[in-house]
């Protein structure tokens, strides 16, 4: 896209009103589909890491599954909202979307939106330290076929077809497999994984439906690195939207989604040399599904003094409805796990009812009405005023509300005032989990935090920047605590009270008109609750020579240090990865992409605090080339 395209790119993530990113009343970074394909990075949690102010890493239960940190919080509990095409896939057992889908692959993505702070005021629980929106390709014809190292393999297909002026429907499919490559522990990070949707528009009705899975096996588990390792996820998604009113100053419209969400998985919880009971590894891990029943229904009105009201209701019925075992150890009789030999099955199995799981079967519904009220009092200036109310029946209610003034005194300044609170409700393994590692505690309360952002935006003829500073009021975060019994590992606790500030920076600069430098940069004050990168940085350089485009981007983190389960110190010093891309268009309608990310096969680690060591190992070089033609 142009310089002035990219500025004036059009976001609903902020506001459920049309902006650009100047006038969106939250802080928000865009990735569009030219964007993405020069970062080298093949996921959509990757682009974390080019975000002000977020990351994405591995950590331990099945290492392969992408970890958040969020403007200093990395406590894996679901702090990020990851949402498809404005619909959550966070659920009500773990919290966390990236157990359910860890890999959303960048072949179907038209964009992706990140709000950086609070979105709790429109989207409710998880959307706390950060929403990710990731959105779909939905009106083009494209195929697109991969091969690269540690056998990876991806063939990707987007279509549309309109029928006439009232019917159209398009289809996305996504195929990904990889080896993985070998870790000196003597394991690979395999993955599979297949994504389906496909959507269908008849006048004022809307329906859509997704499928996807994923297999992630070997790589790191609790106890340690395991070729038994394994994580198996499905998702299943179904909606019906209907526009009862659209007109110039009008809109009424209502939406009731479905969705299934599957997980089959077992790590390494004892390893044989430590298991003073048995000679085999003891593995253990959740056979689980939950479900979500929702009913939107969203009104937006725009005055005659040109004030924007949206408000709205949401109802949603959260269902765990299975919540059974995959072990290899399992006495039948009793429906008991016991680590002796005599009850050892030789492999991995599923149970599907196992007592000590039973109170997990927890439904959790919620009711939601939140309002917006869009004021622009002069050229120059523009309030917005919202809030939302959640009451999550049995568990909590939190009101949400938010405030945004933005003054715009010449076309290439906005400032933006921004103060909003966010909430996550604890989820089912918190509160109700009985198993050898974890059991949980069904007096949490929810957590919450209260952010007030000031944020400086310039727009020059060549460059434009932008500069946040934030202070974050951390309230009742929910922590894993040591278990002292002989049962369980972990319990969980309201125990953190925490204040988090920060600055955030980023910026674009056109060179010239074939050469242009993004940058970013995350500064945290305080020390973070628990140990994440305090500093990061990125830099994307990319160079327009007649067919050719080349991008050369690195990614720094700053030192990290935290204390291991041995009492030990982790220490990892800091590091820089450097990814690289060149595509060339054969012609109109095809071209090739080759991609090396970390391109000088840099080895590091990441630091997880419930790992032995505190050690996770980073993936090493990986080489691939794109073949893609539009249609």
């Amino acid at each position: 896209m142009s310089f002035e395209d990219l500025l004036d790119v059009q976001v609903d993530i902020g506001s459920n009103t049309s902006e650009t990113l100047a006038s969106a009343p939250s802080t928000i970074t865009v990735f569009n589909k030219q964007k993405i394909s020069l970062l080298g990075v093949d996921s959509a949690y990757e682009l974390m890491n080019f975000v002000p102010g977020m990351q994405s890493t591995r950590g331990d239960w099945v290492g392969a599954v992408p970890k958040d940190h969020a403007r200093g919080v990395y406590l894996d509990s679901g702090n990020v909202l990851v949402m498809i095409n404005g619909e959550r896939i966070n659920e009500s057992s773990f919290g966390k979307a990236s157990v359910y889908m860890p890999f959303i692959p960048i072949e179907i993505i038209e964009k992706v939106e990140f709000i950086r702070g609070p979105g709790s005021a429109l989207y409710g629980s998880n959307a706390f330290m950060g929403v990710m929106n990731v959105v779909t390709k939905q009106d083009v014809n494209e195929v697109t076929a991969m091969l690269g190292s540690n056998a990876k393999q991806g063939l990707s297909l987007s279509g549309h077809y309109k029928f006439n002026e009232d019917i159209n429907a398009f289809a996305t499919l996504a195929i990904n497999k990889k080896d993985g490559e070998y870790y000196p522990q003597g394991v690979r990070d395999p993955l599979e994984s297949m994504y389906f949707e496909a959507g269908l528009n008849i006048n004022a009705l809307q329906v859509r439906g997704r499928y996807n899975k994923v297999e992630l096996n070997e790589f790191i588990n609790l106890a340690g690195y395991s070729k038994q390792n394994q994580h198996r996820s499905e998702n299943r998604f179904i909606s019906l939207g209907y526009d009862w009113l659209q007109n110039t100053h009008t809109e009424l419209t209502t939406k009731v989604a479905y969705s299934e969400h599957d997980i089959e998985s077992a790590g390494l919880i004892l390893a044989a040399n430590d298991n003073p009971f048995a000679s085999n590894d003891f593995l253990n891990g959740p056979a689980w599904q939950t479900t979500d029943l929702k009913v939107n229904i969203d009104f937006k009105h725009q005055l005659t003094n040109d004030w924007v009201l949206n408000a709205g209701f949401e109802y949603s019925d959260a269902e765990q409805k299975t919540a059974g075992v995959r072990t290899n150890f399992y006495d039948p009789i009793s429906g008991n796990i016991i680590l002796e030999d005599a009850y050892y099955l030789g492999s991995v199995m599923t149970f599907e009812e196992f007592a000590p799981f039973a109170s997990l079967k927890a439904t959790f519904e919620t009711h939601s009405l939140y309002g917006q009220l869009k004021i622009p009092f002069s050229e120059h200036i523009t309030v917005f005023l919202g809030s939302r109310f959640d009451d999550v029946k049995d568990i909590d209610s939190k009101l949400s509300p938010r405030f945004a003034t933005i003054y715009q005194p010449t076309p290439a300044n906005t400032f933006k005032l921004q103060y909003g609170e966010s909430f996550r409700t604890p989820v089912t393994n918190e509160l109700y989990s009985n198993d050898d590692v974890t059991v949980g505690n069904p007096d949490l309360r929810s957590e919450y935090v209260k952010t007030t952002e000031l944020v400086w935006r310039h727009e020059a003829n060549t460059w434009h920047s932008n500069m946040v500073l934030f202070h974050n009021q951390l309230n009742d975060f929910i922590t894993t605590v040591p278990q002292l019994n002989n049962t369980n590992m972990f319990t969980f606790s309201n125990q953190l009270d925490d204040t988090n500030r920060g600055l955030e920076f980023d910026s674009r600069w056109n060179i010239t008109a074939d050469f242009s430098v993004t940058g970013t940069y995350t500064q945290y004050f305080d020390k973070p609750i628990k140990p994440t990168f305090k500093r990061v940085a990125s830099i994307v350089t990319s160079y327009q020579l007649d067919q050719w485009l080349f991008s050369i981007n690195g990614l720094w983190r700053g030192e990290v240090k935290g204390e291991t389960l041995g009492a030990d110190v982790f220490q990892q010093s800091s590091y820089m990865l450097f990814y690289a891309t060149s595509q060339y268009a054969i012609n109109d309608t095809s071209r090739l992409t080759f991609k090396v990310y970390n391109l000088f096969d840099k080895q590091y680690n990441t630091y997880d605090p419930r790992v032995e060591n505190g050690a996770v190992a980073g993936v090493s070089r990986e080489i691939s080339l794109n073949y893609s033609m539009d249609f």
